[in-house]
């Protein structure tokens, strides 16, 4: 039990990323349910949506690494690079994948009305992030792990 404690607590460095991560999609599940009134179990296990917990968990990944060895430390260089790869990522190609899958679904329903077949598979459509989405994980990252500090 010590170690459990020691491996999610004590270690900062871990702890303050995986918070922020719960916390993202326990606030994207919440948020989601809000809006469409029904339990959205999905919500609270899929990418995509709002606040970005991939966000948030990079950006308290480079905050608490910047708090616990400090801002001019070649570790937080590290993961501040490695976090503002991943927003990117989440708002260009993901994002830019979640397009794509929502036209080929559109091409693949009409296709399936055009032959009688209804039964055509969906792509995930909710994969990336607007700009919005990744500022308020970031956000969100930088706080958790300043609570965590």
């Amino acid at each position: 039990m010590s170690e459990i404690y020691y491996w999610l607590y004590l270690n900062k460095i871990l702890f303050a990323p995986l918070s922020a991560f719960l916390i993202a999609q326990l606030t994207k599940g919440l948020l989601d349910t809000l809006k469409s009134r029904t339990w959205q179990w999905q919500r609270f296990f899929e990418a995509g949506g709002m606040p970005s917990s991939h966000s948030a968990m990079v950006t308290a990944l480079a905050t608490a690494a910047g708090l616990m060895y400090g801002w001019s430390s070649s570790l937080f260089t590290i993961t501040a690079i490695f976090s503002i790869i991943v927003m990117y990522d989440a708002m260009g190609v993901r994002r830019a994948a979640g397009i794509h899958a929502k036209i080929l679904n559109q091409i693949m329903e009409e296709m399936g009305r055009q032959d009688g077949k209804q039964n055509v598979s969906a792509l995930r459509e909710l994969i990336g992030h607007t700009p919005s989405e990744v500022a308020v994980g970031a956000i969100l990252g930088i706080i958790m792990a300043a609570v965590v500090f």
